[in-house]
């Protein structure tokens, strides 16, 4: 574990924190007017490894062997010039510091760090931080890495759990939920939707998906798995046969066939890593989920309808208010999307910068995936 101190007067900022694996949804954009919550789990810290916020340059100043040796494999609109390497925490572990109400940004209900670091060493003045927690953003506390340095704890240390563990403490992610507004004339306000993690982590996997294609259709299991990918697959792949067979595998589950091309399989929230198969399997593509997204997909779900006589069991799904569902299509998140897969080396087919640049009209009401 670690706590972070000011780079200029040594004062200690936050506290003790233990590393994990940076949230998949922690660029993500969701909505107008969302009051999402709070990024990081309280005690946690996350390395951010690419730069984030001003300055920016549009992608024609550029070089392409700069951009690729950024990780970057296709045109994107702009990239940040900003210091790469930020340290994300929850907004309740700072220590020691202050807004700097100058640098509130262009945000309308918090801030956004869009004037860069927005908040200073309270013993120095040195900016430190940025706060984020505008709306339709998530709540966090970037540590600027040029202005801050990591002190271990003594006699503190922190050990992955194994997969076993994770399995059975780690909570499902469910599928959808109600999405908080912030107060307006008639006061605050939510509604259902799909989760906004579920739709950046489907951005996320969707990139991989259509690397592991190869340009060939593809089908994912039946269930949420196909209300969630299923549509974009048919609709930015050719059609026909044969179909490369994906599935899912992970902690728990039984080996999967040697005939599967791809694998969703998820992330160890604390170390960032895959989990892998053994075996046949070993070859097969592996397509990253967030551990609560795969253990939704895995598990068998909950509240399914069952015929019922006489008085209606608290288990069976009930039609008297009907479920409060999402009144649209299950979306991927766009910005997420582009994200991943211009930084995966096969962006830089023709048929995938094809998919980038059609973007806007994918996410326009004819089709609607993004």
């Amino acid at each position: 574990m670690f706590v972070f101190a000011c780079a200029g007067c040594g004062a200690e900022l936050t506290t003790p924190l233990s590393q994990v694996a940076l949230p998949i949804h922690a660029r993500q954009t969701y909505g107008n007017g969302a009051q999402l919550p709070v990024l990081m789990k309280a005690g946690t810290f996350a390395v951010d490894p690419d730069p984030w916020g001003g300055p920016w340059r549009m992608w024609d100043e550029i070089d392409p062997a700069e951009a690729e040796a950024r990780g970057i494999y296709a045109p994107v609109r702009a990239l940040s010039d900003g210091t790469p390497g930020a340290s994300v925490i929850a907004p309740g572990d700072i220590r020691g510091a202050r807004l700097i109400p100058e640098r509130r940004g262009g945000a309308c209900c918090g801030v956004d760090g869009a004037d860069g670091p927005n908040m200073a060493c309270e013993a120095c003045d040195l900016p430190v931080a940025t706060r984020v927690d505008d709306c339709s953003l998530w709540q966090a506390v970037r540590l600027s890495s040029d202005a801050v340095h990591r002190i271990p704890v003594d006699g503190a240390h922190s050990v992955p759990l194994t997969w076993a563990e994770l399995a059975s403490q780690e909570e499902e992610t469910p599928l959808f939920e109600p999405i908080s507004t912030w107060g307006g004339p008639l006061g605050p306000s939510h509604y259902w939707s799909w989760s906004p993690q579920w739709e950046a982590a489907a951005g996320h996997a969707l990139a991989h998906l259509l690397v592991a294609s190869r340009r060939q259709p593809v089908k994912v299991p039946d269930g949420a798995a196909a209300d969630v990918f299923q549509r974009a697959l048919d609709t930015l792949l050719p059609s026909g046969a044969p179909k490369r067979r994906a599935v899912l595998a992970g902690p728990g589950r039984p080996a999967p066939d040697a005939d599967a091309d791809i694998l969703l399989v998820p992330v160890h929230p604390q170390t960032g890593r895959t989990w892998a198969p053994e075996g046949p399997a070993a070859s097969a593509y592996l397509v990253p989920l967030p551990l609560g997204v795969w253990l939704w997909l895995a598990s068998p779900q909950q509240y399914l309808p069952v015929p019922a006589s006489g008085r209606i069991p608290q288990d069976v799904l009930r039609d008297d208010p009907l479920p409060m569902l999402p009144n649209y299509l299950f979306r991927a998140d766009r910005e997420t999307f582009q994200h991943t897969l211009v930084r995966l080396p096969a962006a830089r087919s023709p048929w995938l910068r094809a998919i980038l640049e059609d973007l806007p009209h994918l996410s326009g009401a004819s089709t609607a995936l993004f």
